[in-house]
């Protein structure tokens, strides 16, 4: 079993996509970045991720700038930051994005028993309101389901 240390989620992404399959990245990060999230200052609302020369960068990840360093050894919180994966999952990733209307969002940032920070990257579909709502209606009938379930033991 996996330890994790989960530093953010993406809280709308199951809502608002609907996810194809997730794959598990790592990030090149810089010293003070990677204090300031191990002290949980990070936010994945609105980040995505996007192929760019055969190497994949998230953007609109905000890491918190670090307290305790410097003006000139801190990191700007918005920058693109560049994923880690292999070649190959690369070009299958750049090949359903290009030309089935997928995208790439990330799902949490954490961090593995050994301490590095990882992405967890999700090759995804919007969904539309119709679709969002759908789904709400039919988690509401599963959940009233499971309620009687409980209730009508034989």
């Amino acid at each position: 079993m996996e330890k994790r240390k989960v530093v953010a989620r993406n809280k709308k992404a199951k809502r608002d996509y609907e996810i194809e399959e997730t794959y598990e990245a790592g990030i090149v990060l810089t010293g003070s970045e990677v204090k300031s999230l191990r002290s949980g200052k990070a936010s994945l609302d609105g980040a995505y991720a996007k192929i760019v020369d055969g190497e994949i960068f998230l953007y609109d990840m905000h890491i918190a700038p670090y307290d305790k360093s410097s003006a000139h050894t801190g990191h700007d919180p918005e920058r693109p930051r560049k994923l880690l994966l292999k070649k190959r999952e690369i070009a299958r990733l750049a090949g359903k994005v290009a030309a089935a209307g997928y995208t790439l969002i990330p799902l949490s940032v954490y961090f593995n028993e050994r301490g590095y920070a990882k992405v967890e990257l999700a090759l995804a579909r919007g969904r539309t309101k119709a679709d969002k709502r759908r789904k709400l209606i039919e988690e509401e009938e599963e959940r009233r389901a499971r309620e009687a379930m409980k209730r009508y033991r034989f």
